[in-house]
């Protein structure tokens, strides 16, 4: 089982960005934790977990840097007895926030690994991206973390931005291996609706020449990808979690979690929650749909797609792929060789 905690506050919020945050509310910080806690207490009973039952702990949002550790204390209080030993514990983190107080705070409370939203070493696209930091905060920021003993350090990059140049780009990995960090996630920008950029539709400029190019730079430099934008010599446990369509804890403003056929969801809505955090929908999930989504997701990463789901129809189709080299097959499961034709291999198998 893995948790994930979601945290709505921000420093600032990016033109890109369409995930449930704030950065006026900062106000309500204690009662959200507050709120946060009581549904956890919740989850752990609706998930009947037990002690050492949690392989996983995510810290994301919004921003986790904006919350003080102390403000923490109480969840990870709540969490201890049903961790197994040695979990991943994970917070995001941005440069800005991330201070030397703060990740030590943070690292005394169990966190092991940290992932820093640097996005760029470039200051002019840093801000064109309206990230709060600059590249000197963020070198700052991964060496303190380093420092203070976060032996598991990742930072996530955006590409195919309106002028971004490979020599931008390429500055981007350089800065990036020159520091203390074994994992990197790469994004392309996405324009999404309700964003600022949602009227700037041409800050993309995603094409697969160029996506495929920095995969390549990042791989060069040792790193093994093993999701569509994902590459480290450490892979995340967390995110493995997802892939291999574990349960998972959601809980938060706007969080999701799932338990077996079931998806559920906290109201989005920050003051509901903090009023009532039990106002959870849920979803049901059909077998068809679970097995959808458990190709597209073992297709989009290392995991695979095992052969049992697959109807006769779609093993078949597998097959055709595999005599094509777009598939491979071994120990029962069906690997894609090429990450960004996850959706493609989707859906000939399954239409």
């Amino acid at each position: 089982m893995l948790l994930y905690i979601h945290i709505p506050f921000c420093d600032s919020k990016c033109s890109y960005c369409a995930f449930n945050s704030y950065v006026d509310k900062f106000h309500l910080k204690k009662q959200y934790m507050k709120a946060l806690h009581t549904q956890l207490k919740y989850e752990l009973k609706r998930f009947q977990a037990t002690k050492q039952n949690i392989e996983t702990v995510f810290i994301g949002g919004g921003t986790p840097s904006t919350i003080d550790p102390e403000l923490y204390e109480d969840i990870f209080k709540l969490i201890k007895p049903y961790l197994v030993p040695f979990a991943e514990i994970t917070s995001e983190a941005n440069p800005n926030s991330a201070t030397k107080e703060w990740l030590k705070g943070m690292y005394s409370l169990g966190i092991n690994r940290i992932s820093f939203g640097v996005q760029s070493f470039n200051d002019e696209k840093l801000k064109v991206l309206n990230r709060a930091h600059s590249a000197k905060e963020a070198i700052n920021a991964i060496t303190n973390a380093k420092e203070i003993g976060f032996e598991n350090i990742s930072l996530d990059l955006i590409y195919a931005t309106l002028n971004d140049t490979k020599k931008l780009l390429e500055n981007d990995i350089k800065t990036a291996f020159s520091l203390s960090i074994n994992h990197i996630s790469a994004y392309a920008l996405t324009i999404e609706e309700g964003t600022p950029f949602e009227r700037k539709p041409q800050m993309s400029n995603e094409s697969l020449e160029l996506t495929s190019w920095i995969f390549e730079k990042i791989k060069s430099n040792g790193f093994e990808q093993y999701e569509i934008s994902n590459f480290g010599i450490y892979q995340s446990l967390h995110n493995l979690g997802y892939w291999k369509y574990k349960d998972y804890i959601g809980a938060g403003s706007g969080a999701v979690g799932k338990l077996e056929n079931q998806r559920f969801y906290p109201t989005p809505i920050l003051e509901e929650y903090i009023k009532n955090p039990l106002n959870i929908k849920t979803e049901l999930l059909s077998n068809e749909d679970i097995k959808t989504e458990k190709i597209f997701l073992g297709f989009r990463s290392s995991v695979g797609v095992n052969e049992n789901i697959l109807s006769t129809y779609e093993k078949q189709r597998a097959q055709i792929l595999v005599k094509e080299n777009k598939l491979y097959f071994k120990n029962d499961i069906f690997y894609n060789l090429d990450y960004l034709l996850a959706d493609e291999l989707t859906l000939f198998l399954t239409y």
